[in-house]
C-alpha cells in the first residue's frame, strides 16, 4: 500500500507537469501550401486593410537596453534585440525578440494611419529619417521619420526610447493644411508567424501567441489553431473580447512579450471614456497572425495640427517592473490551471529576492516557507509512512505465514494495523492535496524571466538555463534515491525492484530542467530526507519501547 502511495504521488505530480501539452494543446502548424491560400478567405476585420509587408530599410537604434531597427520607409519597428539577455540556443549572442524575417522568424510591431471605413488614410505614405543609426545617450531620444505632405496632410512618426527601459512611445505628429476636418482611425498591430520561440523543447514549452486585457473579458489567450479555423471558414469566430475601453493586447511567449498598452499606470485610456477601441486578432493571407487593436483619433481641424499616440512593452515579464507599466500586466506571466497558487507563491518569492538579493537563495528560502507551512500535512503523511515502515517486518511474517491464505492475510494485516494505531491509506491524502501547492511553485518559477541570467554561487551562473555540470541533478537523483530507504520496502519483490528503478526514471527530465527548478525539487527533498529520518527514528523508539513493555 505504502508502495502504491507512493507511487500515486509521483506520477500524479510529473504527469500534470508533463501532461501540460494535453491541457493546453498548441495549435498545429499549417502547410505553407495552405497559409499561402486565396485571400478569398480572409476574416473581414475592424482594424483595417493588412497590406504586404516590404524589404526593410534599416534605422537602427541602440540603447542600454535593446537594440532596434525601424524601417525607414513604412516607420514599422521590425526587429528588436534585447541586449541585457542571451540567446537560448546560444549564450555567446544577445537575445532577439522582434524580427525582420531575416533568420527565418517574423515578428513586428506595427502602426498604420486608417479612414473610417477601415481603408489606408493614405496611399503610398513613404516616411524618411534624417540619419540611418542612432544612440542613446541622456534620458531619452526621439526618433522622428516624416513624410511628404500627401493631399495637404503631413504625417510625423516619432519613437520614443527611454534608459534603463522596454517601453517604447509612439506619437504620431499631423498636419492638416486643408480647408476641411480630418478623420481618422490608427491601428496598432502585433504581427509573427506560428514558429515556436528559439530553444523550446518539451520540458520548457509555454502558450506562444495572441494575449490580452479587457475589463470584460478580462486576461485571454487567442490560439493559432482557432486563428487557423477562422481563416478556413471566412468567418470570426475566434472567443475574444471585440470592444473596450482600456487594457492591453499583444503577442506573448515563454519569459517574453510584445504588447500595445491603451493605458499606462495612472494616466488616460487612448479609447476615450466608451468602448470604442475595436480588437481584432486574426491571421492574414501571408500567413502571419495579427493582434491588433483599431483607436479612434479625435477629428483634426482645418488649418491645424494634432498629435496622439501609444505605448509598446517589448521585453522581459519582469514582474516588478510590468506591474508599474499597465495595470493587470502581470498577467501575461500565465500559470494556467494553479494561478491560485502560483500567483501568491512567485509574490513571496519576490518578496525574499527583495531581502536577500540572490534569486538562488530566495528559492531555498521560499521552499523552507512552503514546507513550514504544509508541516501539518507532510508531518501527518511521513508518520504514516514511518509506522508502516516499523511494521513492515511484522508485516512481512504475516505474508511469509499465511501466504497462501489471502483471506486470513488480510484479516491479520487488519488486525496488526488497528492494534498499533496505523491507518494504511492515511499518507495518500496529505499527500494528494500537496500536489497543487507543488505544480503551482513549480510553474511560479518555471514562468520567471527574473531566473534568466541569475546567478547562484560557484558554477550556477545562470538559474534560467540547465546546470553546466550537472551537479543539481545528480544529487537531486542521488536525494530521491536516499528517500527509497526512509519508506517502508514493499513485500512484493516487483514492486521492491521498481522503487529503486523510480529515482532514477524520474531524475532524467531534471537534467532537462533550469538550475532553478532542480534547486527547488533538490532543497524539498533534502528537507523531506531530513523530515522522514526525524520521524523515522522516534516512531522507531516508540516502537521499541512498546515491545518491552509488552515483553
Amino acid at each position: 500500500m505504502d508502495f502504491k502511495r507512493l507511487l500515486i504521488f509521483f506520477v500524479l505530480t510529473m504527469a500534470i507537469l508533463l501532461g501540460w501539452e494535453k491541457l493546453y494543446p498548441q495549435p498545429e502548424n499549417q502547410p505553407a501550401a495552405q497559409q499561402a491560400s486565396s485571400t478569398s478567405n480572409a476574416v473581414s476585420t475592424g482594424v483595417g486593410a493588412e497590406g504586404a509587408l516590404s524589404k526593410t530599410e534599416p534605422v537602427t537604434v541602440t540603447t542600454d537596453t535593446v537594440k532596434a531597427v525601424i524601417d525607414e520607409k513604412t516607420g514599422d519597428l521590425r526587429q528588436l534585440t534585447l541586449t541585457k539577455y542571451k540567446a537560448t540556443s546560444d549564450a555567446s549572442k544577445p537575445f532577439v525578440l522582434l524580427d525582420n524575417g531575416a533568420n527565418g522568424h517574423q515578428y513586428i510591431a506595427q502602426s498604420v494611419l486608417l479612414n473610417r471605413q477601415g481603408d489606408y488614410q493614405f496611399k503610398n505614405l513613404i516616411f524618411t529619417a534624417p540619419q540611418k543609426q542612432y544612440t542613446l545617450n541622456g534620458d531619452k531620444l526621439d526618433v522622428r521619420l516624416t513624410a511628404a505632405e500627401q493631399n495637404g496632410v503631413q504625417v510625423s512618426k516619432i519613437y520614443t526610447f527611454t534608459k534603463g527601459s522596454y517601453l517604447i512611445g509612439l506619437r504620431y505628429e499631423i498636419a492638416n493644411h486643408n480647408a476641411q476636418p480630418l478623420q481618422m482611425d490608427v491601428a496598432y498591430r502585433v504581427l509573427r508567424d506560428e514558429k515556436e520561440p528559439e530553444g523550446t523543447g518539451y520540458f520548457d514549452h509555454t502558450y506562444t501567441g495572441p494575449v490580452l486585457y479587457t475589463p470584460n473579458g478580462k486576461f485571454e489567450k487567442v490560439a493559432f489553431k482557432d486563428l487557423d479555423s477562422d481563416y478556413a471558414s471566412g468567418r470570426d469566430r475566434a472567443d475574444y473580447q471585440r470592444k473596450t475601453n482600456t487594457g492591453w493586447i499583444g503577442m506573448t511567449q515563454h519569459y517574453f512579450m510584445t504588447t500595445w498598452i491603451l493605458q499606462p499606470k495612472e494616466g488616460s485610456s487612448v479609447c476615450g471614456s466608451n468602448d470604442d477601441c475595436k480588437i481584432d486578432i486574426r491571421k492574414r493571407s501571408d500567413g502571419l497572425y495579427s493582434a491588433g487593436v483599431r483607436v479612434p483619433v479625435k477629428d483634426i481641424p482645418a488649418n491645424s495640427s494634432a498629435s496622439f499616440g501609444i505605448s509598446l512593452y517589448s521585453g522581459p515579464q519582469i514582474y516588478s517592473v510590468i506591474t508599474k507599466v499597465a495595470d493587470h500586466l502581470q498577467m501575461i506571466k500565465d500559470y494556467g490551471k494553479v494561478s491560485l497558487f502560483s500567483s501568491p507563491l512567485f509574490w513571496l518569492l519576490n518578496w525574499w529576492h527583495g531581502l536577500v538579493q540572490n534569486w538562488g537563495w530566495a528559492i531555498i528560502l521560499l521552499t523552507l516557507t512552503v514546507k513550514a507551512i504544509l508541516f501539518p500535512l507532510t508531518h501527518a503523511s511521513y508518520k504514516s509512512m514511518a509506522k508502516m515502515r516499523a511494521v513492515a517486518p511484522r508485516l512481512q511474517a504475516l505474508k511469509d505465514q499465511y501466504g497462501d491464505d489471502r483471506m486470513r492475510m488480510q484479516q491479520e494485516m487488519m488486525s496488526l494495523y488497528k492494534k498499533e494505531k496505523i491507518n494504511p491509506v492515511g499518507g495518500c491524502l496529505p499527500m494528494l492535496l500537496q500536489i497543487p501547492v507543488f505544480i503551482g511553485l513549480y510553474w511560479a518559477l518555471f514562468a520567471s524571466v527574473e531566473l534568466r541570467g541569475a546567478p547562484w554561487i560557484g558554477w550556477i551562473t545562470d538559474l534560467g538555463r540547465q546546470d553546466p555540470y550537472y551537479i543539481l541533478p545528480v544529487l537531486m537523483a542521488l536525494t530521491m534515491y536516499l528517500q527509497t530507504f526512509m519508506n517502508p520496502p514493499p513485500t512484493d519483490p516487483m514492486q521492491a525492484k521498481m522503487m529503486k528503478i523510480m529515482p532514477v526514471a524520474f531524475s532524467v527530465m531534471f537534467f532537462f530542467f533550469p538550475a532553478g527548478l532542480v534547486l527547488y525539487w533538490l532543497t524539498n527533498n533534502i528537507l523531506t530526507l531530513a523530515q522522514q529520518w526525524f520521524i523515522n527514528k522516534r516512531i522507531e523508539r516508540q516502537a521499541k519501547l512498546h515491545r518491552s513493555l509488552d515483553a
